[in-house]
C-alpha cells in the first residue's frame, strides 16, 4: 500500500488520513439563560452561541490548534494541526501532522494548509504533487464543505456553524488552560447555519448540509468572559463510500493568543499544481 493513505469524505478523496467508521454523537437541550457571557440581558444560550462568529470577527485574529479524531479497526487515529487565523479576512494558515501509518512506516511530512473564503490550499500533499507546488481545492465542491476533508476544520467555518444552533444548554463554569470559561452543549443545523453564514462560507456549509448523513451537528463549546470561543468540539457524520453505515468524525478547535499578528499570502497561480493527482482507494 502507498504510504500516503487516502481519506475519502463522501465522494471526495483527499490525501490526509484514513476513512473509518464508528458512530458517535451527543445531543443538547434548550433552556436556561446565557449567564451574561458577552451577551445582553435576556440572552439564551441559543441566541448567544449564534453570535460567537461575530465575536471572533471583532477580535480579528488568534492562534489555533486543531485535532480530528477517527477510528479504524479498533485503532483511534488523530490528525493534528496548529497555526493562526484572521477572522476578519477569513484567512488562515495551519501545519497539519498526519498520524504514523498503521503498518509502522515513517511519519508523513507535515502538510501546510492555507485557508481562504471558498478555497483550501495544500503543500506537501503527496500523491504525486511536486514538493514545491500547492494544490487548490474549491471547498464548495467538497461533499463536506471542508469541515472534514482537510484534516482540520476551518476555525471560522466551525464558529459559523454555530449560527445554526437549534438547542443549547449552559453546563456551568470550568477552567481551560488557566482561563475561566463557560461550557455549553447543543446541536446546530448545517442548513440553518449556511443561510446565516458569511459569503465566504455559505456555499461550503450548504455543500456540507447536503453531503453529510445528517445536517445535525452535536457540539460542546467553551466561551471566555468576552464571549470568545476557547474550545469547540463538533461531531460530524457522513455516509461511507460503500453506502453501508456512517463515518463519525470528531473535530476539536482550540483558540488562544488573540490579537496575534497574522500574515497569510495565497500562492501565485504559477505555484499551483495543475496536473493529475494520484488517488488510491482506502482500506476499511
Amino acid at each position: 500500500m502507498d504510504r500516503r493513505q487516502h481519506w475519502r469524505a463522501g465522494k471526495t478523496a483527499v490525501t490526509v488520513g484514513l476513512v473509518v467508521g464508528l458512530g458517535a454523537g451527543a445531543t443538547g437541550c434548550g433552556g436556561a439563560t446565557a449567564e451574561g457571557v458577552g451577551g445582553t440581558p435576556g440572552d439564551t444560550p441559543v441566541t448567544l452561541l449564534k453570535r460567537t462568529a461575530d465575536t471572533l470577527r471583532a477580535t480579528r485574529t488568534s492562534e489555533a490548534t486543531t485535532s480530528m479524531e477517527m477510528a479504524t479497526g479498533g485503532t483511534r487515529v488523530t490528525i493534528r494541526g496548529k497555526g493562526v487565523y484572521d477572522y476578519d479576512k477569513q484567512f488562515g494558515r495551519l501545519t497539519v501532522v498526519l498520524p504514523q501509518d498503521p503498518a509502522g512506516a515513517s511519519e508523513h511530512r507535515p502538510i501546510t494548509e492555507l485557508l481562504a473564503p471558498g478555497a483550501l490550499f495544500m503543500k506537501n500533499r503527496g500523491a504525486g504533487v511536486p514538493a514545491d507546488k500547492w494544490v487548490r481545492v474549491d471547498t464548495a465542491t467538497l461533499s463536506d464543505g471542508n469541515l472534514v476533508t482537510g484534516g482540520a476544520t476551518d476555525p471560522f467555518a466551525a464558529a459559523e456553524l454555530l449560527r445554526g444552533t437549534r438547542t443549547a444548554t449552559y453546563l456551568g463554569r470550568t477552567e481551560l488552560a488557566g482561563t475561566e470559561v463557560r461550557h455549553y452543549r447543543g446541536t446546530a443545523d448545517l442548513t440553518a447555519a449556511a443561510r446565516s453564514a458569511s459569503a465566504g462560507n455559505r456555499a461550503s456549509l450548504t455543500a456540507a448540509a447536503k453531503g453529510f448523513a445528517t445536517a445535525e451537528v452535536p457540539f460542546d463549546v467553551y466561551l471566555d468572559d468576552q464571549g470568545r470561543i476557547r474550545k469547540l468540539r463538533q461531531r460530524f457524520s457522513f455516509v461511507n463510500d460503500s453506502g453501508k453505515g456512517t463515518v463519525a468524525v470528531a473535530s476539536t478547535t482550540l483558540l488562544y493568543g488573540f490579537g496575534t499578528p497574522v500574515d497569510v499570502k495565497l500562492p501565485r497561480s504559477e505555484d499551483i499544481y495543475a496536473g493529475r493527482i494520484a488517488e488510491n482507494q482506502p482500506t476499511h
